[in-house]
């Protein structure tokens, strides 16, 4: 039998950000969870929208729509999103899907391959 492993969402609030931790397997059943705590946070225009990512083990085609959701509704506000520390498993899905020139700014995906001699 397969461990699933339990999702969870913190979220911490700040003059300038909204910051959440993302922590588990984000799949269909923990969705709308997701959903309806980052498009609140969203549409806080005022406030730059942080995701951190480095718990998130697993996402599926439903969390990745959301992100997509996210960054159009981010885009459309022209406020600020980031999406931080994120894992090689997940950046790579975000690499398959599209989404990563999105979701990531060119320095930042720079420092993420940089190695340091």
């Amino acid at each position: 039998m397969k461990h699933v492993e339990k999702f969870e969402i913190h979220q911490e609030e700040t003059a300038m950000e909204h910051r959440v931790y993302l922590k588990g397997e984000l799949d269909i059943s923990k969705a709308e969870q997701f959903r309806s705590l980052v498009d609140r946070l969203a549409d806080d225009a005022s406030k730059t929208l942080t995701i951190n990512l480095k718990d998130l083990h697993y996402i599926d085609s439903t969390g990745i729509g959301i992100f997509v959701h996210i960054l159009k509704k981010r885009d459309q506000l022209n406020a600020a999103l980031s999406v931080e520390d994120t894992s090689p498993k997940i950046k790579r899905i975000f690499d398959i899907t599209g989404i990563s020139k999105f979701l990531f700014s060119t320095r930042d995906m720079n420092n993420n391959e940089r190695t340091d001699a």
